[in-house]
């Protein structure tokens, strides 16, 4: 499969999407210390499979013009009066940058794609899911963890 790393971070979902024998990763994040620290790990850990693997410096999907099969994505979703910090920050309820990011992955989710969205209690699940169906995608919860003051659910979202 074709995959995106969206907001790759340290690097632990491209880790796990070449230990799923991804044939291709995008890692993509805001920041270029989180993309060197990416490619840093795939050298260390992968080093055969490293030329599977790019990296593109874009906010979202802005420099992105390619769909995939796959497409993983652990927002910045604490909820903040102001996005101070892109890589956390999540804007008032912190669903600013999950809304961005709903409005524009399907013009980059191939067909029979699947997205895996990290979501917190505190962002309003009910209400991505809402969207989530307005936008034709049907989701469900595949994972979950409670934590002393949120729960963090894992969404796999498809097209109905």
């Amino acid at each position: 499969k074709k995959c995106v790393d969206m907001g790759c971070g340290s690097g632990i979902q491209t880790a796990a999407l070449i230990q799923s024998e991804a044939k291709e990763v995008m890692c993509v994040d805001v920041n270029s210390h989180a993309l060197s620290a990416t490619k840093k790990m795939v050298e260390k850990r992968f080093p055969t499979k490293k030329e599977k693997v790019k990296y593109i410096e874009s906010n979202l999907f802005e420099k992105v013009n390619e769909t995939f099969d796959v497409i993983v994505f652990n927002p910045p979703y604490v909820p903040s009066e102001t996005i101070k910090w892109i890589e956390v920050d999540g804007g008032k309820k912190g669903r600013e940058i999950i809304d961005a990011f709903l409005e524009q992955m399907s013009a980059h989710l191939n067909p029979n794609g699947i997205i895996f969205l990290l979501q917190s209690s505190l962002n309003g699940l009910k209400l991505t899911q809402k969207k989530l169906r307005k936008k034709g995608f049907s989701s469900r919860v595949v994972a979950r963890e409670k934590l002393d003051f949120e729960e963090l659910y894992v969404l796999r979202i498809a097209l109905q």
